[in-house]
């Protein structure tokens, strides 16, 4: 490859990777030129020679649809991908890119995935078909990738891919929020001191007022969101003495508490009220409040609070709320313009934090499609639960899987924790298990308000705050995650779940395809596995030695064969009928399982004849376990008379060429052992002679 096809494909590979999709380009005739990020699934499917027509429906008409109308088309293909092509014509010929090759529904992918598993593509590798499977929340890095393409194509083909210096999709958010900043201040709602306040006060309140707006818009600037919110408040309380405050910001169908002081911070608070409610409109512009009351067993009986909008532009975008005491003075007028005079800097700082919360989800989102890639390796649980806790920044978190056999909760990966929840009886009893049965996340900020019984001492929470948060795909329950001890010692609120809102889908996918894969282990493992004795079966044990000959052979390991032989197997069958011949290859198999290592592996080679590899075993260890195995089924009860077994034993040694080569000498001192009367064990290195003096 040249140093330009290099450069190029950089590129390709850069903006794939910055937009979590793939990018593949296309000659007229379907020929693959360049692909960054490929789906795996289209590259098993496209090599198909079966599956590949369906394929050329979608992606081998891309170039013929594009070119006819000059215009890009989306479209989602038959795998349930979604895509966007686009023309990409350079000196060389003309091209398409097909952008995405992503699945935008949880459902999308369960159906892939079941095909994969026991459907009409159950023939390709789990490993391979698995290996990059691309999921997205939405169609916007789609789009933004094509984007980048079509703008980037120039006349030279060494150029067709050149797409470094663009601006990411973080920057463009940053472009946003300084033309929102720029229209709050040529809106007439500058930052500066309002001029009523600077003037001569002629009332305390006046004064008062003024001096509290002099100092926050002296700090705010400085502050982040969050903090910003809390300073109002203090400030308010300090100078106007009331115990209970909260600042709310506005969101889809009401308001939402984003700091508290007081009663007012024990509870997430929630107003159900329309932004452009004309009672909050007329408050806003007079500076004043209105006046609600908190709903208890359905009716107006409950606390009253003092509500001030705050109006920026033409939307009510925040308020503080302060609940309402017995004697609430002329403060209130003074209070609303504080409000009034601050809103506008807290917005500024709500939209910078909410620039600096969408880079962390589009952060999140691309780690946890890196932790998708790693979907084989042993850590994969830990990964998603570690990358997930990280972006609520929360030091301790649980994963609990639905088991499908028992229904019960268990515990497939925990950081931070003090105890092993995986030798925990009843996890999730507590909490998880009520999050799990209501499908819906559950937020506390005090444990001890929320009137939930604490975990045992010995468990060592730092703070008294989580959240538990149920695993979905549609109605399909998967399990819960749970998080607490936040990094920041603070309480975890309703708005930390927007970003786990927002890479749920992914987190679900993540964890349902990780449960697939390890079923379709399960179904591999099934595969190599005697349904009669629960033991491997022969083409197993044959491709294990295969590797195991090639291990001794680099390391050299010492490494032993068993052959074991039924005595007299066919005159038990003669004599009592072949099912109770089965339970007599059961109970030897039994004793096989019991006696053997971990690392062991027992097959059962054939009829009543099995096979036993002790990997780093020297041959006089596989011969005393060998003898082991022997006195075992001896001294075992068989239903209908004793049963024996003889045992041809064998060493790895470099004149065996291949395993058939192995086997025939374990199976030679095998029928020694049946020559000198059955019912011993022999080994192969006893018999004299070399190998192929031996068979020759």
């Amino acid at each position: 490859m040249s140093s330009s096809a290099h450069k190029n494909q950089d590129a390709l590979d850069r903006l794939a990777d910055e937009n979590g999709v793939a990018v593949v380009v296309l000659d007229n005739n379907a020929a693959e030129i360049a692909a960054a990020n490929n789906n795996s699934i289209c590259r098993s499917l496209w090599r198909s020679e079966e599956f590949r027509p369906r394929c050329n429906e979608f992606c081998g008409k891309a170039f013929e649809k594009t070119h006819s109308s000059d215009e890009p088309f989306d479209y989602e293909c038959h795998a349930g991908l979604a895509c966007r092509a686009v023309a990409a014509d350079d000196e060389a010929g003309p091209k398409v890119a097909i952008v995405g090759r992503t699945f935008l529904k949880a459902e999308g992918y369960r159906v892939a995935a079941e095909k994969a598993i026991s459907g009409e593509w159950n023939r390709f590798s789990p490993a391979e078909f698995f290996e990059n499977v691309l999921m997205g929340a939405s169609a916007e890095p789609i789009r933004k990738a094509a984007e980048k393409i079509q703008n980037s194509i120039p006349a030279k083909a060494n150029e067709l891919l050149e797409l470094a210096g663009e601006k990411n999709e973080i920057a463009d958010q940053a472009d946003l929020i300084a033309r929102r900043a720029a229209e709050l201040h040529t809106s007439g709602l500058q930052i500066d001191v309002p001029q009523p306040l600077q003037a001569s006060a002629r009332s305390r309140d006046e004064a008062v007022s003024a001096a509290i707006v002099r100092s926050l818009l002296g700090t705010l600037a400085g502050s982040d969101y969050v903090e910003a919110c809390s300073l109002v408040l203090e400030q308010i309380s300090e100078n106007y003495g009331f115990d209970s405050l909260v600042w709310l910001e506005q969101f889809e169908s009401g308001f939402r508490s984003i700091a508290a002081l007081g009663e007012l911070g024990d509870r997430p608070v929630t107003i159900r009220m329309r932004r452009d409610s004309e009672r909050l409109l007329a408050a806003a512009d007079r500076g004043d409040f209105v006046e609600l009351k908190e709903r208890v067993g359905g009716e107006h009986g409950g606390r009253k609070m003092l509500l001030f909008p705050a109006r920026i532009g033409g939307e009510i975008r925040a308020a503080l709320g302060i609940q309402a005491v017995p004697e609430m003075s002329r403060e209130t007028s003074a209070i609303g313009r504080v409000v009034k005079a601050v809103s506008p800097q807290i917005e500024i700082l709500r939209l910078r934090d909410e620039v600096s919360r969408s880079e962390a989800i589009n952060e999140g989102v691309r780690r946890l499609g890196d932790s998708l890639k790693r979907i084989d390796s042993d850590d994969f649980w830990t990964q998603i639960t570690r990358v997930t806790a990280e972006l609520v920044r929360s030091e301790r978190a649980s994963l609990l899987i639905r088991d499908e056999n028992t229904g019960k909760l268990t515990a497939k990966a925990a950081i931070g924790s003090a105890v092993d929840l995986r030798r925990t009886e009843n996890v999730g009893s507590r909490i998880a298990n009520r999050t799990f049965e209501l499908g819906h996340s559950i937020v506390v900020p005090d444990i001890d308000a929320a009137g939930i019984g604490r975990a045992p001492g010995e468990w060592r929470y730092k703070t008294s705050s989580f959240i538990s948060y149920p695993i979905l795909i549609g109605e399909r329950r998967l399990g819960v995650m749970n998080f607490t001890d936040r990094a920041d010692g603070g309480s975890f609120a309703e708005r930390d779940l927007e970003v786990l809102n927002t890479i749920a889908p992914q987190i679900a996918v993540a964890i349902d395809r990780g449960k697939l894969q390890v079923r379709a282990g399960e179904l591999e493992k099934r595969s190599m596995t005697d349904s009669l004795t629960g033991l491997m079966n022969r083409g197993y044990i044959e491709e294990r030695l295969i590797e195991e000959m090639n291990r001794a052979s680099r390391y050299r390991f010492p490494m032993s064969l068993l052959m074991i032989d039924v005595d007299h197997f066919k005159s038990y069958n003669d004599s009592f009928g072949h099912p109770a011949g089965d339970v007599a290859l059961r109970l030897v198999a039994s004793v096989l399982k019991r006696t053997l290592r971990a690392a062991d592996v027992a097959a059962r080679y054939g009829g009543e004849e099995f096979a036993v590899l002790l990997p780093q075993t020297p041959v006089e260890q596989a011969n005393w376990i060998a003898e082991r195995i022997r006195q075992r089924v001896e001294r075992t009860e068989f239903p209908k008379r004793q049963v024996t077994i003889s045992v041809g034993v064998a060493g790895y040694a470099n004149e065996f060429e291949d395993p058939k080569d192995w086997i025939t000498a374990a199976d030679m001192a095998l029928y020694e052992a049946k020559e000198l009367g059955r019912n011993c064990v022999i080994k192969y290195e006893d018999m004299g002679r070399s190998f192929r003096e031996k068979i020759n």
